[in-house]
C-alpha cells in the first residue's frame, strides 16, 4: 500500500484566475468574429496586397489635383508642340515619355496621359462606389423583406427579381443614358452623367444580391436565435434589425467588394461606347475610345488598359480573400 500524495493545500484550492492565467502567467483572452476573420485576413498575403492597390488608388484619387501639380500638367492643358502637324501624332518616338510626361501624351492633342488617368480614377471609383453602394442598399432591404416575411411580400419580390433580371442592361443603359438631354432634375454637365451613370449602374444591379440575401434569410429565419427571439416577443423589424442583418453582414460586404469592379469595368464600357460621361472630362472608357481611332500610337490605349486591369484585379483579389477569411467553412 502506498502512501498518500503530499498536496498542497494551495494547489487543491486553486483560485479560478489562477487557472486561467495558465503556465505562462498571463490571462487567455477570448475573440471576436470579426478579430478571428482579420487574423485569417492578414495571413492571405495577396488578398492584402489587393487591399493595399486599393488604398493606394483611393489615395490617388482623393489627392488627384495634388498630385498633377506635382508630377504632371493640368489634364485639359494641350500641348501641340509636342505633336507633329503633319501626322497628328507626338514626335518622339516613345510618345513623349519623360520626367515632363511620365506616361506620353495623346495624338492629335497633346494632352498629359497621366494626368487624365489620375483624374479618370475619381471618376470611375466614384461611380463604383456610390453606385455599389446603392444596389446593395436596395438589395439588401427587398432581400431580406422577401425572405423573412415570405408569402405574397417574397412573391412580389422575387418577381420584381425577375422583370429587372430580364433587361439587357448594357442596351437599356446606352438607350436611357442616350435620350437624357444635357440639362435635366436641375444638373447639368458632369454632375448630370455622373448622377445618371450611377442611377443606371446602381439601381438595375439591385436584384443580383437582393437573391443572395434572400436566400441567406431563407435559412437564418428557421434558427434558434431567431426563434427565442420570436419567443420573447419581438417583431419583425426588430428581428431583421437586431438579428438578421449583423449576420448577413458576411456576405453583404463579400458581394459589395466583387461588385465594385463589375460597376467599374460596366462604366467603362458606357463611357467607351460614348454614352457615358462627356468629354473632355478624363475617364478611362473614354481614353480607350479615342486610342481606338489612333493605332499606331500603343502607349495611348496601353496606360488607361493597365489602370482598368489593375484596379478590376485589385478588387477581385481583396475580395476573394475576404470572403475566404469571412466564411472559411465555404471553402471546404
Amino acid at each position: 500500500m502506498t502512501a498518500p500524495l503530499d498536496v498542497p493545500e494551495s494547489a487543491s484550492h486553486a483560485e479560478p484566475e489562477a487557472v486561467a492565467a495558465g503556465a505562462g502567467g498571463t490571462a487567455i483572452q477570448g475573440r471576436s468574429l470579426g478579430q478571428i476573420a482579420w487574423l485569417r485576413l492578414k495571413r492571405d498575403k495577396i488578398a492584402m496586397a489587393g487591399a493595399g492597390v486599393i488604398i493606394f488608388l483611393v489615395l490617388v484619387a482623393i489627392c488627384a489635383p495634388i498630385i498633377v501639380k506635382l508630377f504632371g500638367h493640368p489634364p485639359l492643358e494641350f500641348h501641340r508642340e509636342m505633336i507633329d502637324q503633319e501626322t497628328q501624332i507626338p514626335k518622339d518616338r516613345f510618345g513623349g515619355i519623360g520626367w515632363d510626361f511620365l506616361f506620353g501624351v495623346e495624338p492629335v492633342w497633346g494632352r498629359d496621359i497621366f494626368s487624365r488617368i489620375v483624374y479618370g480614377a475619381r471618376v470611375s471609383l466614384l461611380i463604383a462606389f456610390l453606385a455599389t453602394l446603392l444596389s446593395v442598399g436596395i438589395g439588401t432591404i427587398l432581400g431580406v423583406t422577401a425572405g423573412y416575411f415570405g408569402g405574397w411580400v417574397d412573391t412580389l419580390i422575387s418577381r420584381a427579381m425577375d422583370v429587372f433580371l430580364a433587361f439587357p442592361l448594357l442596351v437599356f443603359a446606352i438607350a436611357l443614358a442616350g435620350v437624357v438631354p444635357d440639362q435635366a432634375f436641375g444638373l447639368s454637365g458632369d454632375t448630370l452623367r455622373v448622377s445618371l451613370l450611377i442611377f443606371i449602374i446602381g439601381f438595375f444591379n439591385w436584384p443580383y444580391i437582393g437573391r443572395i440575401i434572400r436566400g441567406q434569410t431563407l435559412s437564418l429565419r428557421e434558427r434558434e436565435f431567431v426563434d427565442a427571439a420570436r419567443s420573447l416577443g419581438a417583431r419583425g423589424p426588430y428581428i431583421i434589425v437586431r438579428e438578421l442583418l449583423p449576420n448577413l453582414m458576411a456576405p453583404i460586404l463579400i458581394y459589395a467588394t466583387l461588385l465594385i469592379p463589375t460597376n467599374i469595368l460596366f462604366e467603362a464600357a458606357l463611357s467607351f461606347l460614348g454614352v457615358g460621361v462627356r468629354p473632355p472630362t478624363p475617364t478611362w472608357g473614354g481614353m480607350l475610345a479615342d486610342a481606338a481611332r489612333i493605332y499606331t500610337v500603343p502607349h495611348f490605349a496601353i496606360f488607361p488598359g493597365l489602370a482598368i486591369f489593375i484596379t478590376v484585379l485589385a478588387f477581385n483579389l481583396f475580395g476573394d480573400g475576404l470572403r475566404d477569411a469571412l466564411d472559411p467553412r465555404g471553402n471546404r
